[in-house]
């Protein structure tokens, strides 16, 4: 079965755009124009039959490449052809991956990568480990979070961005690299031999109060589905009487990962989810096949508008079949099939090829006009149709279900839209978050060694020392602004603080006290005792009904 893949929500595309100007031989010669663009022998020849598609391409590409005014190699013309094309066919997901795209799609979907492992964000212009990964060999010989990399071998880092400091770390397996950090004023070398690293599909698992466990799946790759399981286990060994499966952000993945994590929750024989191809052909059903793995255990998955693809097939599946109670906000409503067509340049083409729909005939994709670059930048939240106006479908159990594009909740929460004291600081920090997120860094480090728990409140004075730093930058905004974000700031500060001090479960675990879409969730399950129960939990059922 080729893999089917996914792709993160798009950047908003820029319309392919024509000007069209009629002009009169006489008027140009008023203006004091010059008019030489086409050959005035064929003025008088007859208008001949229209050309067929093939002949119309060489006839514009030679002219092109004969005339144009700046000359183009033949290679950046068809290249410019295939770009045009793919872009007229108005599908965000149907693209040409050049060689470099292809390898990084190849390795987020096989889930390795060979370098030192580790993740990287920029701080005040130096490149900051965020955390080595598990295993890795950046992890092995003890690099840590919070380490500033400032040489890698003899050149400086200094403005570099991510990118090419990965290009910089990253390398054949077996190969040495040597970078310098600097922590806490000393530096210290590490040379390390780059090797095979596992990009973990799973980011997250907890055990959370009440027996709720908690896994955290960021992508569908080849390792998905083994991972989850795993996780699902050892959490149920450690006590887990109800499962959150939090697919926020979560992009998708390859098809065949999202059916097999079906599986894991679903009945032998009850269907996953239908691809429709071509008018004429015939749709295929992905059904389930294992008998599923923990048919007693309470199940909450939660969404995000940026919940794409694969999470959606798995949202939708669960919820079609009354297995798993869905919260949060509308995901984004990718509900089409790509297949990557290797080409002889070394890159490939991702066209597609199917559009996906739930066991309940529901459509995942949104409608076009519904698509990411018709939504503002600053709307976070759901945007979709108001369920009035939606198509209705039941569920197995006859609960009322939504279609028209991604996957409607049954329980709406978490915020819709970025609060507006947020959104006004946005604004006023403009192309300076960047900045702001500098000095937020500087001050959790600064707090790191008086730290007495990851839950330290952050204080009225702790903030004026952020706003202080940020004068001193020249990027501050507004006072009235900056307080009037306050809460948001301090809450974000808590987080870093969190981190720099006791680590990333720690700061996950200060997170969960503000998730108000996980504290919903674990409220449902925690008094659930068999998958059904989370449904008796919820308030009255909607009264919208199936005609």
């Amino acid at each position: 079965m080729p893999d089917m893949l996914p792709d993160a929500p798009p950047a908003p595309r820029r319309p392919v755009r024509a000007l069209v100007a009629a002009v009169g031989f006489g008027g140009v010669l008023a203006v004091g124009g010059w008019w030489a663009g086409r050959d005035l022998t064929s003025a008088t020849q007859p208008v001949r039959a229209p050309l067929g598609g093939a002949r119309l391409f060489d006839q514009v590409a030679a002219a092109v490449a004969q005339k144009y005014v700046d000359s183009l190699p033949a290679d950046t013309i068809f290249a410019k052809s295939v770009a045009g094309m793919l872009n007229e066919l108005d599908d965000p997901f149907t693209s040409f991956l050049p060689e470099e795209r292809l390898r990084r799609l190849n390795e987020q979907m096989n889930g390795t990568f060979s370098g030192v492992g580790m993740q990287v964000d920029i701080r005040d212009g130096w490149p900051v480990v965020i955390e080595p990964l598990v295993g890795g060999p950046s992890e092995r010989a003890g690099v840590l979070a919070g380490d500033r990399i400032v040489l890698i071998g003899k050149e400086s880092t200094r403005d570099l961005d991510r990118d090419e400091v990965f290009k910089r770390l990253r390398g054949p397996s077996g190969t040495p690299v040597t970078f310098t950090v600097e922590r806490e004023s000393q530096r210290q070398t590490f040379t390390l031999v780059r090797d095979k690293v596992h990009l973990r599909a799973v980011q997250r698992v907890a055990l959370l109060p009440n027996g709720v466990g908690y896994v955290d799946v960021n992508v569908f790759n080849a390792f998905t589905a083994t991972e989850l399981s795993a996780a699902v286990d050892s959490l149920v060994k450690m006590g887990a009487r109800s499962m959150v499966l939090d697919l926020r952000g979560n992009p998708g993945g390859l098809l065949e990962q999202g059916v097999a994590v079906a599986e894991l929750f679903l009945d032998r024989g009850q269907s996953i989810v239908q691809l429709r191809g071509r008018a004429g052909s015939p749709p295929q059903t992905f059904t389930d096949s294992q008998p599923q793995r923990w048919p007693t255990l309470p199940l909450a998955v939660l969404l995000d508008r940026a919940s794409a693809s694969a999470s959606e097939i798995v949202a939708g599946a669960l919820q079609d079949h009354d297995r798993a109670v869905v919260l949060g906000v509308t995901s984004f409503g990718k509900g089409s099939a790509q297949n990557v067509y290797p080409l002889s340049n070394g890159g490939a083409l991702r066209l597609t090829i199917a559009r996906w729909y739930t066991p309940v005939g529901r459509s995942i994709n949104r409608p076009p006009e519904r698509r990411a670059d018709d939504l503002d930048a600053s709307d976070t939240g759901d945007v979709t149709l108001p369920d009035t106006i939606k198509p209705r479908f039941r569920t197995d159990a006859g609960r009322t279900v939504f279609g028209g594009g991604g996957i409607t909740p049954d329980v709406v929460v978490g915020d819709t839209l970025t609060p507006p004291p947020v959104q006004a600081l946005a604004r006023a920090m403009g192309k300076n978050l960047g900045a702001y997120r500098d000095a937020l860094s500087k001050l959790a480090q600064q707090r790191k060694r008086t730290m007495q728990s990851a839950g330290d409140i952050v204080t009225r004075a702790e903030l004026d020392a952020l706003y202080d730093d940020l004068v001193r930058r020249n990027v501050a905004p507004p006072r009235a602004i900056f307080d009037a974000a306050g809460p948001w700031i301090a809450r974000s500060l808590g987080y870093e603080m969190a981190r720099v001090a006791f680590g990333s479960d720690a700061e996950f675990l200060r997170r969960t006290q503000d998730d108000a879409t996980l504290q919903r969730a674990a409220q449902l399950l925690q008094s659930a005792r068999s998958p059904r129960d989370v449904f008796g939990n919820l308030e009255r059922p909607r009264t919208a009904t199936v005609p």
